[in-house]
């Protein structure tokens, strides 16, 4: 008796040891604490899930949970003694499993944490793989209590979408539409948004020699033709690709020095209406170029050359991300540069004629430790400052800093860090990329990030967190023009179901300032009080997002204002815009013929009939072009002289935007009608 006894406590061994290692014998589990003798398991996790590829894999671990209620689950081996792992989620069946989840490093010190929505009477797969350690470890399955999300998403598989990086939604033929850009060595991939969710697919030839974006990307119009040109940022240096005046070709420019690029931007940084490109340096100080009238562009090393602006010099590198935005609301965008490993973040304030200054201590955000890959950066509290959420991307944690600027006096007030306060203190998850974007269009800024989920702003600094099936930080745009952000998973477009909230986006052309209107404070108003946006190129880490502002305001139905104050000081005035649109102002155009900035310029007779003619308050001040735009922005004529009369005898009547640049490479803009 005692034999046969032994006998089957030796099977039930036996069956609990392998039962686990294929997926048609995966162990059933339940909600709580299990433990993973070893990863040794027949059969390797197919397909991957989670992030970092294939790798050396060779064994797995197999378990199945099938919830008798909705929930968002929650898998992690985040439990010490610490184990570097990789897990996958799956649906389906073995034999044709789909990939439902995943994670690599979410958890802390290399461990994993997954999170997904696991649907009542489904059953999931989670499958441990041995790529990093095939040591045993334990893990937790946590049932969190399903609240509809505020949105939800579906999506849609485009194959096409197969370039190396695909990392960039922007609007690339000036529809006021976002569409996919792909990157590949010598081939430039332009899936154009036509009619909502459908796309007209263009492969531009880029020869040369080019730095693949392999850290990041960022778009701008930088020579000013109405089409958006690229910065590549890699390991080694970075390249422009840079469209010709049609938007059909685009041309490599590929400088010589040697950059870690980490983020990369494109933002006028002297405010002369020229984009230039700066690039965080991983392992050295920060280095920018300008670009000059003629769209050459010089390079600087902050604090090595002669002359240049003090925007990062730290030596022992460490600069991930960087975000310019108006943090004190003076009108020009000052700098905030996300540290991972070991110095503090920066906060460089912008204080005009190219001086800029370290604030980071005064400010109170060079807490330590740190390490982060991006910040997340927006007017979370709807108090018409820009408030930073330090994203974590190791064991110390995320930083959630308030913005208590008071504008009634000269001190500078420093941010309050009010992590411990929100769900930010205690979230343990962990990702490279953190954004700042309205995803349910409610009027509140939400944070995207880490653990496959979004923090959904309910107002006064609460989130409530919602896990999605493997949906991760990507691209965002509004891909099928409705008015709700979409986001770009590689081939994977994650649509966004309009959930009843109203919106506006607001596409920008720049005629003093630079062509998109890089640096703009966007402002609306109406019964919900204020929303403010920067308009920004390259946030986050790694991706490039629309350059069109969104605002979602609820239920609410009216907005009575949108201001939008430009890097050049002109500010336009729309009231009671028609919500639910997208809204192209161009710069200048609301103002009045009495309003007009153009210095040491005068311009007349206004109206014109056949000449228009400009004068010279200053003797010294020279003219070097004029361009003639439409009250949309479109380019209708340029004189590249000094000529002070200009025909205007062949323009249609109406009312039309005169920009001068003088000598200096100064631009100066003014309205006129043309009778």
């Amino acid at each position: 008796m005692k034999k046969i006894t032994l006998f089957f406590l030796f099977l039930i061994t036996s069956w609990s040891f392998y039962g686990q290692d294929t997926c048609a014998t995966a162990q059933t589990i339940t909600a709580g604490t299990h433990v993973v003798s070893a990863v040794n398991g027949s059969q390797v996790p197919t397909p991957i899930c989670a992030a970092n590829g294939a790798g050396s894999t060779n064994a797995g671990e197999w378990y199945k949970y099938t919830p008798s209620t909705t929930y968002n689950v929650t898998v992690t081996s985040s439990i010490a003694p610490y184990i570097d792992t990789r897990v996958h989620i799956y649906t389906g069946s073995c034999g044709a499993l789909v990939c439902a989840g995943g994670d690599d490093d979410a958890g802390a010190s290399l461990t994993s944490t997954a999170n997904f929505l696991a649907m009542a009477g489904t059953t999931y797969y989670i499958a441990w793989d041995n790529r990093w350690s095939a040591s045993g470890f334990t893990f937790q399955l946590i049932e969190n209590t399903y609240i509809p999300p505020p949105v939800e998403y579906t999506t849609q598989t485009i194959s096409t979408i197969n370039s190396n990086f695909n990392i960039c939604v922007v609007d690339m033929n000036n529809d006021s539409k976002d569409d996919i850009v792909g990157v590949s060595a010598n081939n430039l991939k332009i899936h154009h948004q036509t009619t909502p969710g459908n796309f007209s697919i263009t492969n531009y030839a880029v020869p040369g020699t080019s730095d693949m974006p392999t850290w990041s990307l960022a778009a701008g119009d930088y020579n000013r033709d109405g089409y958006n040109d690229l910065v590549l940022g890699s390991g080694s240096g970075l390249s422009f690709w840079q469209s010709d005046a049609t938007g059909t070709a685009y041309t490599n420019i590929n400088p010589s020095e040697y950059i870690f690029c980490q983020r990369t931007n494109f933002v006028d940084i002297n405010n002369d209406g020229h984009l230039d490109a700066f690039s965080c340096h991983d392992v050295a100080p920060n280095v920018y170029y300008l670009n000059n009238a003629s769209n050459n562009f010089t390079h600087y090393q902050s604090g090595v050359t002669a002359g240049s602006y003090n925007v990062g010099t730290l030596s022992s590198g460490g600069n991930y991300a960087s975000i310019w935005t108006d943090y004190d609301n003076d009108g020009d965008v000052d700098l905030f540069i996300s540290k991972c490993s070991g110095p503090p973040c920066e906060l460089h304030r912008n204080d005009g004629n190219g001086v800029f200054t370290d604030i980071s201590s005064l400010a109170q955000i060079n807490t330590t430790p740190v390490q982060s890959w991006s910040s997340a950066v927006a007017d979370f509290d709807n108090d018409g400052d820009m408030d930073i959420l330090v994203g974590a991307n190791g064991s110390s944690g995320h930083k959630f800093f308030r913005n208590d600027l008071d504008t009634t006096n000269s001190v500078e007030e420093p941010f309050v860090n009010i992590t411990s306060s929100t769900v930010f203190g205690t979230d343990t998850t962990n990702n490279q990329d953190y954004i700042a974007y309205d995803f349910d269009n409610n009027g509140k800024v939400d944070i995207m990030g880490s653990g496959n989920k979004i923090f959904f702003n309910q107002g006064g600094n609460t989130f409530t967190t919602v896990s999605y099936s493997g949906l991760t930080v990507g691209a965002v745009g509004d891909l099928n023009n409705d008015g709700f952000l979409d986001i770009q998973n590689n081939s994977n477009i994650r649509y966004a179901v309009p959930n009843g909230n109203n919106w506006i986006k607001i596409n920008l052309q720049g005629i003093q300032s630079n062509r998109n209107g890089i640096g703009a404070r966007v402002e609306i108003y109406g019964n919900f009080g204020k929303q403010i946006r920067d308009v920004r190129s390259g946030e986050g880490f790694r991706y490039m997002s629309t350059l069109n502002t969104h605002f979602g305001i609820g239920t609410e139905t009216q907005i009575t204002q949108v201001i939008i104050k430009w890097p050049s000081g002109v500010v336009d005035t729309i009231t009671n815009p028609t919500i639910n649109q997208s809204l192209s102002v161009a710069e200048g155009s609301t103002l009045g013929l009495a309003e007009n900035h153009l210095g040491n310029f005068t311009v007349y007779p206004n109206p014109a009939q056949d000449f228009l003619n400009i004068g010279l308050k200053n003797g010294s001040e020279t003219i070097k072009s004029t361009s003639i735009f439409d009250i949309s922005g479109r380019l209708i004529k340029t004189d590249d002289s000094s000529n002070t009369q200009i025909n205007v005898s062949n323009l249609q009547s109406g009312t039309y935007l005169l920009l001068i640049e003088n000598g200096e490479n100064q631009k100066f803009s003014g309205k006129f009608i043309k009778k």
